[in-house]
């Protein structure tokens, strides 16, 4: 590992079936950190590896509790028990699979600020799940279109031609042109040279707001693909808070306001860029 990098282990890893790493970073609409923040609540999933790098912002968070701590990726793990679901403790299931796959479940305060600590910090995640017997590696991000979308879209990008396949029937479309900068694009090109599986799902999105109907968009597709289903309500409900943001910027911009109130909504994301260590 490079000494820029700093993996701590919070737990000892625990034995994995074949496990799907699903990958959220901070990014343009905060699409694929809301999506896998949604995962990690409705499923439980336990923390294992926190990965801390000199190349992110230099700054800490401040937690719920008031204590603050250095910037980190975090990751999680869920294991499946053969389809038949978890109790939330209210007596009801609220997740179901498919399949046998565990999941590996990875989010971030921050991406690297430099291409250097990118590529390392894709490196140390790459190795992490190769160590960890990772079957498919999953990026969930956005695909700006600077225009609001009432039913956003999905698309996607594979390692392999075998995948790609897949994405008709579920509605999903491919892209064949264009590239994916960041974290949501090295790691899929790392894993490829792993020889460890890949896909990326990138979710239409303006680019102008935190987009969770877009979140929502994004994980049916990817819930799709790993034959699961979870419950969606919270996420749902911040796709609504979505929609009246974005039907209040359409109403501004047709009484002739939208510059004044746009600059307003971009100087918030600003800010949160600044507080999350933000790259689109």
């Amino acid at each position: 590992m490079h000494e820029y990098i700093k993996v701590s282990y919070v737990d000892k890893p625990p034995r994995l079936n074949e496990p799907y790493m699903i990958c959220g970073f901070p990014g343009s609409g905060y699409v694929g950190k809301l999506a896998v923040e949604h995962l990690v609540q409705e499923l439980n999933a336990k923390p294992i590896i926190d990965i801390y790098s000199y190349s992110f912002p230099p700054q800490v968070v401040i937690r719920h509790d008031g204590t603050v701590e250095l910037m980190k990726n975090s990751i999680y793990y869920w294991q499946s028990d053969g389809g038949k679901g978890r109790d939330d403790g209210s007596g009801r299931s609220s997740s179901s699979s498919n399949g046998t796959n565990d999941l590996l479940l990875l989010t971030a305060d921050a991406q690297p600020l430099t291409p250097e600590g990118e590529h390392l910090l894709a490196e140390a995640i790459i190795d992490i799940a190769d160590g960890l017997n990772t079957k498919m590696v999953f990026t969930l991000a956005a695909y700006i279109t600077g225009v609001f979308m009432d039913k956003p879209r999905v698309y996607a990008t594979a390692t392999s031609a075998d995948i790609i396949e897949g994405f008709k029937s579920r509605g999903i479309a491919t892209m064949d042109n264009g590239s994916i900068t960041g974290m949501n694009g090295l790691l899929l090109g790392m894993a490829r040279l792993k020889g460890i599986r890949g896909v990326c799902l990138l979710a239409e999105t303006s680019g102008y707001v935190v987009d969770a109907k877009a979140s929502q968009a994004v994980l049916k597709s990817l819930l799709e693909l790993v034959n699961m289903s979870i419950d969606m309500s919270s996420l749902e409900k911040r796709a609504k808070d979505t929609e009246v943001i974005i039907k209040a910027l359409e109403q501004q911009a047709r009484r002739g306001g939208m510059g004044s109130i746009m600059q307003e909504q971009l100087r918030e994301e600003q800010d949160k860029d600044r507080e999350l260590g933000y790259i689109s």
